[in-house]
This record gives structure tokens, sequence and C-alpha cells, in this order.
């Protein structure tokens, strides 16, 4: 007849033996890893892409017109903006992973910093675009109040419109964190052991997939609920400081 176990023990052989607990904590920690160096990767490359595409739709016409070097240059950049995005978010991340692990990076060990990378292009492209709703949402009087005081387009954004503009979209990209955050559960595909991956190893030891399984939705669950309520108390203090 099977051997029925009870929940307690159960919990024990998921957490307490051969200190499991600690697999769940180094899963978690790779976790926070990628995210926030996805995330980071992302804001640099969101940055860029933002500025590049809001420059040449702001531009475009005077420009043109102007001729010269700086706005085929710009036009040419811009495009390659666009086919990224496109790409990008228009393909699976699971496979922009695989292929960043499997294809581009097959020499590397370091599954982690692969991770990293693939998340951080990943996201990139979506905070390419919550930066640009951002600056596009910024009054056109400051871009006119920066000239005024002899800034060039430039000096402009850097000083007076991507300040403004993170201040704007900061809820958003917080809310871009908790997406990655979940996101980041298919990096065990390519043997990084996160969060998921560390329960999935853990339930094909003690041959039961539920309580280790469930422990992760827990984890994931609560970080989530914290993250959330600082998203929505930052959200409170913005608008009370813009009032």
């Amino acid at each position: 007849m099977p051997i029925t176990l009870s929940i307690t023990e159960l919990l024990s052989r998921a957490l307490i033996e051969d200190k499991r607990y600690m697999q769940y904590i180094n899963g978690f920690l790779n976790t926070l890893k990628i995210t926030g160096g996805a995330l980071l990767v992302g804001v640099v490359i969101g940055v860029l892409i933002a500025a590049v595409r809001t420059s040449f739709d702001k531009n475009q016409e005077a420009m043109k017109l102007k001729g010269g070097l700086g706005y085929y240059i710009l036009a040419v950049l811009n495009s390659i903006c666009k086919i990224y995005l496109t790409i990008i978010r228009g393909t699976p991340v699971v496979v922009q992973l695989m292929i960043m692990y499997f294809v581009i990076f097959a020499s590397s060990s370091n599954g982690v910093l692969v991770g990293i990378l693939a998340f951080g292009i990943n996201s990139g492209a979506y905070v390419a675009e919550i930066f640009r709703a951002g600056i596009m949402s910024i009054d056109e009087g400051q871009f006119e109040a920066g000239r005024s005081i002899g800034f060039n387009y430039v000096q402009t954004m850097r000083y007076i419109i991507i300040p403004q503009m993170f201040k704007a979209v900061l809820p958003t990209l917080l809310n871009e964190f908790i997406a990655l955050l979940k996101e980041t559960s298919v990096a065990g595909y390519v043997g990084v052991i996160e969060l998921t991956k560390a329960g999935n190893i853990i339930g094909g030891r003690i041959f039961e997939y539920f309580i280790p399984l469930a422990i992760v939705a827990l984890i994931y669950l609560t970080t989530v609920l914290i993250l959330t309520a600082l998203v929505s108390r930052l959200e409170r203090r913005l608008k009370k400081s813009e009032r």
C-alpha cells in the first residue's frame, strides 16, 4: 500500500531536510540578481532608444529642411531602434534567452550574467516605450524654457526633460520591474537555478511537486504584493507632491 505523508511531513521534507530551504533562498537571490541587473540594462537601453526616437519625432521636419549629415544619422538610428523594438517585442522572451545562452554566449558558463543581458535587452524594448511616452507627455514649453536659457537640445533633454520624465514614469517602471521578476522564472531553461528551478529540483528529489511549487508561488506572491504596495505608496506621494 502507498504511504501517505502528512502536510507537516511534506513541508519538513521540502524545507528542513538537507537544508533545502537554502535552495529556495539561493534561487530567490538569483532571481533578484537577474531582475535587478536586467532592469538596469533595460533602463540604459530604454533611455537611449527613447531619446533617439523622440528626438527624431520632434525634430524631423526642422532637420529635414535644414539638411546635413545629422538628419541622416538620426534617421538611420531611428530605423535601427524601430527594428530592435519590432524584433524584441514580437518574439518570446524564452526564445531570446535560449538564443543568447546557446548561440551568442555559447562559450560562457555564467547563466546569471547571460540571463541579465537577455532579460535586460528584452525589458529595454518595453522600457523604451515607457520613457518615450513619458518624454512625449512633457509640455512643449519645457523644451522652449531650455532653449531660452541657452541649452541646446541634448542639454535640455539631460537637465530638464529626462529628470521630469523619470518622475512621471516611475510607477510604471516599477510595474515593469514586477513583471520582469515573474518573467525570470523561465531562466531555468538555460540551467540557471532561480526560484522556480529550485522548487522544481526539490520536487524531483522528494517525489512531490505540489508543496515545493506552492512554496515558490507563495514567495513570488509575497514579493509581488510588497512591491505593489510600494508602488501604490509611491504613486500617492507623487500625487501629493503635484498639488
